[in-house]
């Protein structure tokens, strides 16, 4: 949780400090998103391929739609 006098800190300082602060905490999450993934390891990945199912319940609500107009 962010405190009041951090945020009261950060309020007072000016333009260019502001945006350094930014740009450093910007680094510091770009950093932390590629240790989340891992050299080597593999990922599921969803894809619309082969989704017979959901291609089927469109086409059931695209007709009703249709239908209904």
């Amino acid at each position: 949780m962010v405190s009041v006098e951090l945020l009261n800190t950060l309020q007072g300082l000016n333009r260019a400090d502001k945006l350094y602060i930014v740009q450093v905490l910007v680094s510091e999450l770009a950093q932390q998103e590629t240790e989340l993934i891992k050299s080597g390891q593999s990922y599921p990945v969803s894809s619309p391929y082969d989704a017979f199912e959901a291609a089927n319940t469109m086409l059931e609500v695209l007709q009703a739609t249709s239908k209904s107009s």
